[in-house]
């Protein structure tokens, strides 16, 4: 029976499940069934070895992933497969301090504090720490969460925090962090509670001092076997290591070439370096992948193998080679997005593909805003995934409250979304006496907030909300003199918003920095096709949250069954479609411009990209632009240097239409340098107007001369005879697209 139980496994798949005894490290890559390898050997220790359900534990990361290979194990094993222990890291750790955590002081019932609840005690918190009153208590919470996450104490922080920090950490002092820090602790000790992180280091800690209790455990883990070992941090690897200190029968699986986690603490060296800590640790690799064709798989070796931190892996296709791997240069964002769309129409036209079918993977949410509106004009529809749509995320809302408060003072919604954001010290005590005083009186919510002085009478609050309505008085006379895009930087600035974000310094609020980059993007080019005031720009933005709502009530409500999917690299890991577009191939996006100060830095973007790549089962789009908007401005892309890990014959460059585009010399160099210099041939002189003929055989890095825009650069050319279209760069101006027919543009 145990031979029929591997008879539907692989040959490196069977020698992973057959694994008894001592420490094995399973290398497994994109799609090579690394959870049927799993089950198959949890299944495997019962019925060849005799080892009883109750002595195995399973580990991974998700509730979603522990209920799959749960059901899987109980599939496969029968009745005997529910008393197998398969769970997250905090699932066991907390089955655990229920037991005993009493030792540890621990009493029974303690609490667990969620997200929310730890912003409340640390706003309570600063403001009792004199210095540190107007930190953000979203910074500290990071801060106290990394600090968990390496099982630093507030002790150890002030040690090791100063090392890595220096003496300021956003810009407050260190010794007033860990202040801040010891103060939250004797609070959640108080209050006997534990929060998110803590589940895991107070284990940590009580298997430390306990060690009876340590060797219970064990006796209930005896075979161990952690998922995604590439994902753990620190105090993960801690766990790992105590649980597998006495028994050693410990197999973690994973694939470093997909660790991806590092803003949250993942340390890719735990696995790179798990044969230092198992010298005898035998090695398993997983190297055939059911997933995607050939060419998908061969891009995917090219790319990573650049990479010095990984483990020798090469993925072998059990498919045939498939389609090319295509790669399309759009001349800008907005023809990136279009390209998508029609690409789409294409596919559903020429095969047997439905919505379902179709993802877009993008390295910041940021970029989802055209790709939406793209396919949205399309009639195509759409779903993001781990997000919502553009108009309707939290900072996109309060700047555009911003805007409407300026213009209407009557807006009580507006005004009382914006009266404490970002953090000004108004408590909600102070807003519901002046919203109860506005009701009273039978006015507005303004009129409250203009009569301060007399509501709140000499507290605290009064101060910042005068400062704030002095702020709001500039606005609301910036509101009808000023163009929309310049009213919404005059937003930017004066209200604070901006810096808060970028004083929080986190991972989430980079993404919510880019999603305002994008919004003034969003207002610039609606000016460019004639657009008027900010208050046009706020009908505008609310028929299009008005769509995006809609949307997303139709994909979460109502399930409808087909829709192309929207999502970040990050997210899309885990998942799998028979077609992937991965747009923004340019440098600053990915590599990301926030993640090039390191050799490690720059690998972990790789291992982003060959996450994105290995989604795709059937085909694979990169494309890349010509030009992209990047906070107003419209700059030249360089196309990512990924791009040039890739050799040249494994990719197709297509155009419009996806047709390949036969001309080699139009395959770019994907050089940094990628502008190439006209032709020493070409018919045009300076001075001399372009011809609709010469000008269609341009790359782009010609200097122009247009006769009102002045002096550009050339980046693209799109279209045919009549229609061609040429988009320039002027140095005043901006980007411009103009018809080929009547540029009128002559070499400077």
């Amino acid at each position: 029976m145990s031979s029929d139980l591997l008879s539907s496994l692989n040959e490196s798949q069977q020698a992973a499940a057959a694994h008894f005894e001592g420490p094995a490290l399973v290398i497994a890559g994109a799609g090579s069934g690394k959870t049927r390898t799993v089950v198959h050997r949890i299944a495997y220790l019962m019925e060849n070895y005799g080892v009883v359900p109750q002595q195995i534990l399973a580990v991974t990361f998700t509730n979603k992933a522990a209920g799959e290979m749960k059901e899987r194990v109980e599939h496969l094993i029968g009745e005997e497969g529910k008393d197998v222990w398969v769970s997250t890291f905090h699932s066991a750790c907390l089955r655990i301090l229920r037991t005993y955590g009493e030792l540890i002081g621990l009493k029974p019932g303690f609490v667990i504090y969620d997200d929310t609840d730890q912003l409340d005690v640390l706003k309570e918190i600063l403001e009792t720490v004199r210095g540190i009153e107007e930190t953000n208590p979203r910074v500290l919470r990071a801060l106290i969460d990394r600090s968990k996450s390496n099982l630093w104490g507030p002790e150890m922080l002030a040690q090791e925090g100063e090392r890595q920090f220096g003496s300021m950490i956003s810009g407050v002092p260190i010794e007033l962090i860990v202040e801040a820090y010891h103060r939250y602790e004797m609070r959640l000790r108080k209050a006997n509670a534990v929060d998110f992180n803590d589940i895991l280091g107070r284990t940590v800690e009580l298997f430390s001092n306990h060690h009876d209790v340590l060797e219970r455990v064990q006796q209930r883990a005896v075979f161990v076997h952690v998922d995604e070992y590439q994902d753990t941090n620190h105090v993960q690897y801690q766990l790992t290591q105590q649980l597998a200190s006495k028994n050693r029968n410990l197999m973690v699986v994973g694939d470093p070439d997909q660790s991806i986690y590092a803003f949250r603490g993942a340390d890719v060296r735990n696995i790179l370096d798990f044969q230092k800590d198992f010298h005898d640790a035998e090695v398993y690799r997983l190297e055939l992948n059911y997933r995607s064709v050939g060419s998908v798989i061969k891009l995917a070796n090219a790319l990573i193998v650049q990479n010095e931190g990984r483990l020798d892996k090469d993925l072998k296709p059990v498919k045939g080679d498939g389609e090319m791997v295509k790669i399309y240069r759009a001349t800008d964002h907005r023809a990136e997005a279009d390209f998508v769309a029609r690409q789409v129409e294409r596919l559903l036209a020429a095969r047997d593909f439905s919505y379902n079918d179709f993802a877009v993977l993008y390295r910041t949410n940021s970029q989802s805003r055209v790709l939406e509106e793209s396919l949205r004009r399309a009639g195509i529809p759409a779903k993001i995934v781990g997000g919502v749509g553009f108009y309707d995320r939290r900072e996109v809302k309060d700047i555009l409250s911003y805007a409407k408060a300026a213009l209407n003072p009557a807006d009580d919604v507006a005004w009382k979304r914006i009266l404490n954001r970002p953090k000004r010290g108004v408590g909600k005590t102070s807003e519901e006496n002046l919203a109860a005083w506005a009701a009273k009186n039978d006015v507005r919510f303004y009129d409250a907030l203009k009569h301060t002085d007399d509501v709140l009478k000499g507290t605290p609050a009064v101060r910042k909300i005068n400062e704030f309505m002095a702020t709001m008085d500039d606005l609301m006379d910036a509101a009808t003199s000023l163009e929309a895009a310049q009213f919404i930087k005059l937003i930017y600035d004066s209200s604070g918003y901006m810096q808060m974000l970028k004083d929080e310094a986190s991972f989430e609020a980079q993404a919510r920095i880019e999603n305002l980059e994008e919004l003034l993007n969003a207002v610039l080019e609606w000016q460019e096709e004639g657009g008027g005031s900010i208050s046009e720009f706020l009908d505008e933005a609310a028929l299009m949250a008005s769509v995006d709502d809609r949307a997303v009530k139709a994909v979460n409500e109502e399930l409808p069954d087909e829709a192309v999917t929207l999502m970040t690299l990050h997210n899309a890991k885990g998942l799998e479609f028979p077609v992937v577009f991965l747009v923004g191939m340019e440098e600053n996006l990915i590599p990301h411009r926030s993640s090039t100060a390191s050799l490690a830095d720059i690998e972990e973007e790789r291992r982003l990209l060959y996450v994105g790549i290995t989604r795709a089962q059937e085909e694979l789009m990169l494309v890349h632009c010509e030009s992209r908007m990047n906070f107003g401005r419209t700059e030249i892309a360089r196309p990512s240097r990924f791009l040039e890990d890739i050799p040249k014959p494994m990719l197709s460059e297509i155009d419009i239409m996806g047709q390949e585009i036969s001309d080699a010399s139009r395959l770019s160099k994907f050089s940094r340098n990628v502008w190439q210099p006209p032709s020493s041939s070409s018919s045009l002189k300076s001075n001399e107007p372009a011809s609709s003929d010469a000008l269609t055989s341009y790359r782009g890095g010609e200097h122009v001369k247009h006769p009102r825009f002045g002096m550009g650069t050339v980046v693209g050319v799109s279209g045919e005879g009549t229609k061609a279209e040429i988009t320039v760069i002027f140095k005043e101006a901006g980007a411009k697209r103009l018809l080929v027919k009547y540029a009128n543009l002559s070499l400077a």
